[in-house]
């Protein structure tokens, strides 16, 4: 069904593929009637003519309808071969059909064309609330670090004499860390119109996975100071073709939802491994986990669990899967048996040692 939907603009398309149905109806009926007979038939035809009133356009449809008509009268209804119609019975049961199948035909467009106006009404409204959220959401996430960053320059221009260098140091420190999560929050809101325009195109090149998780908890030094974060690299991991960005931002994004949305002194930790050509990453954490009805919602854009304390705008988890997807892999969530949350990611990925890569 999908494959006629997504050819409904096609005007060619319709018109051939109802002719061609109602030819094919025509010719089986017609070796069967005997067995049938030729009330049957019209039922049959009615039908088609009701599942392509379902698929296609008011017109192309109505044509089929009078078309099956004619087509029931000229080759079933006594005498065969010829428009002429015996009995006023028959008369009557062609006319009530001709009239039943447009009818049909205009009641199901109608119907198709309410159903229309009714996903439309609900996706404005949608997006009129993820508008909504998005503008909220912003508002604090990007006037925080804009402001932080503001207060402190002014504060170094007019006491610049004033100020002793331990204190000029702490606010370069306000700046960075704020510049940090102004860019964080741009980047996440880039990434998100790059999936949703769908342009975003994985560039594979070998990586050293050990190295890639130190560089991102390395990143997130400054963000984890109340958390732990462990990671015993595996030494025996072998290269793995990968995007190197995408694969970065997937674990920024789940590693920093932890870190905002656990308690100070969780532990997170993370594991890497391939095996059966899987690239399999896991971070989970000792906190108090997902509410178990919410766990299918969290990857949804600007979603945020209820009475949500910390910042962020709903985009992070819904990046990480939509960056997992790119890459042809999948991320799934759940509570672990001893509180706390664990995210698995598998993605297809080829493994090499440096030998290998050497002799290409």
């Amino acid at each position: 069904m999908e494959f006629f939907k997504t050819q409904s603009n096609s005007k060619f398309f319709q018109y051939s593929i109802s002719l061609s149905l109602i030819a094919a109806t025509c010719i089986a009926c017609y070796y069967s009637v005997d067995v049938i007979g030729y009330q049957v038939v019209a039922l049959i035809l009615l039908l088609v003519v009701s599942v392509l009133a379902m698929l296609f356009d008011i017109l192309p449809v109505l044509v089929t309808a009078f078309l099956s008509a004619l087509s029931w009268n000229f080759f079933f209804i006594p005498p065969t071969f010829t428009f002429h119609i015996g009995t006023t019975e028959d008369a009557l049961i062609f006319f009530m059909y001709f009239v039943i199948a447009l009818i049909n035909a205009v009641l199901t467009f109608k119907i198709r064309d309410v159903e229309k106006k009714a996903r439309e009404k609900e996706e404005r409204e949608k997006s009129l609330k993820l508008y909504n959220t998005m503008l909220n959401s912003l508002s604090h996430e990007l006037k925080t670090p804009i402001s932080t960053i503001i207060g402190a320059i002014d504060t170094i221009k007019e006491n610049a004499s004033k100020l002793s260098e331990f204190n000029k140091s702490e606010l370069y420190t306000e700046i960075e860390i704020a510049g940090f999560r102004l860019n964080r929050q741009v980047e996440n809101l880039l990434s998100m119109s790059r999936l949703e325009a769908g342009v975003l195109k994985p560039k594979m090149d070998w990586c050293d996975i050990n190295e890639l998780i130190f560089s991102v908890i390395k990143d997130h030094k400054e963000d984890a100071r109340d958390h732990q974060i462990c990671f015993e690299p595996f030494e025996n991991l072998p290269l793995i073709k990968i995007d190197r960005g995408l694969t970065e931002q997937i674990i920024h994004n789940i590693l920093l939802n932890a870190i905002q949305h656990t308690a100070p002194g969780t532990i997170i930790e993370i594991r890497a491994q391939h095996q059966n050509g899987v690239f399999r990453l896991v971070l989970s954490d000792n906190g108090k986990g997902f509410p178990e009805q919410e766990i299918q919602s969290v990857f949804r854009k600007f979603y945020r669990l209820p009475n949500s304390t910390t910042g962020g705008t709903g985009l992070g988890l819904s990046i990480a899967k939509g960056f997992a997807e790119a890459l042809n892999g999948s991320i799934h969530l759940e509570n672990l048996p001893t509180g706390g949350a664990k995210f698995t990611i598998d993605i297809p990925a080829q493994a090499s040692s440096i030998s290998d890569i050497e002799n290409e």
